[in-house]
């Protein structure tokens, strides 16, 4: 497999996930500190705060993610001059063509789970803080992005009774939903399916009652003009 193809492959692990939500969460906010280490790297992603789910990676776990992330052409180990330490960073901007605000909508996607614009907004302060641009603007015009890329990067969920705003997911992999999205009740790409088919079948019935009406118009013509 070549690096082209190995770029478009989404169907991530939740290991590879969370590290590299986490390799964009640290390069954007502790840039210092960036690239990490595989210590510094499992710290992140076993973080209790502004994580869901909560995780409990070795070192080894991230060392073996790391692994298939460089074997996926989406991140790179480095060693500088005089270091002994190996150190990971993410290539998603190479591989996926993401920055800025899209970047950070994602990897809050990606160690939040699914959230809503105001919450995408408020969570993406500490990434763009050195950013000169409306962030509510970019934010929604990096969700909108995301969407229409092909494959589609993220998916806005079908608005629950009693929520006041959609929630966005991610789609590089399985991603846990919340518990009102639970499978009984009809995922979200079902309804998305659902709502796809019933259009067509409108579609198709109005296309019928067209060609039934083109017919008809067509026999009274031939009848006038044979009268």
């Amino acid at each position: 497999m070549n690096s082209a193809e190995r770029t478009t492959v989404r169907d991530l692990t939740a290991e590879e996930i969370r590290v590299l939500g986490c390799l964009v969460e640290k390069q954007a906010t502790t840039p210092d500190n960036y690239p990490l280490s595989s210590n510094a790297l499992m710290a992140a992603c076993n973080q209790s705060t502004s994580r869901d789910p909560i995780v409990d990676y070795s070192e080894r776990t991230i060392d073996a993610t790391m692994l298939s992330l460089r074997d996926r052409g989406l991140a790179r180990t480095v060693r500088g001059d005089g270091q002994r330490v190996h150190k990971h960073r993410h290539v998603l901007d190479e591989a996926w063509s993401l920055h800025g605000a899209s970047l950070a909508v994602l990897s809050v996607l990606m160690l939040r789970g699914a959230q809503t614009v105001a919450e995408l907004r408020a969570r993406t302060e500490r990434y763009l803080a050195g950013a000169n641009s409306d962030r509510s603007g970019d934010i929604e015009a990096a969700l909108r992005g995301l969407a229409e890329t092909e494959p589609p990067f993220v998916l806005l969920l079908p608005r629950r009774a009693g929520e006041r705003e959609a929630r966005w997911i991610h789609l590089l992999g399985e991603v846990p939903l919340p518990s009102e999205y639970e499978p009984s009740t009809g995922s979200p790409r079902r309804a998305v399916n659902d709502r796809v088919d019933a259009l067509e079948a409108q579609l198709a019935d109005v296309t019928a009652r067209l060609d039934a009406l083109t017919a008809r118009f067509e026999t009274l013509v031939s009848d006038l003009g044979d009268g």
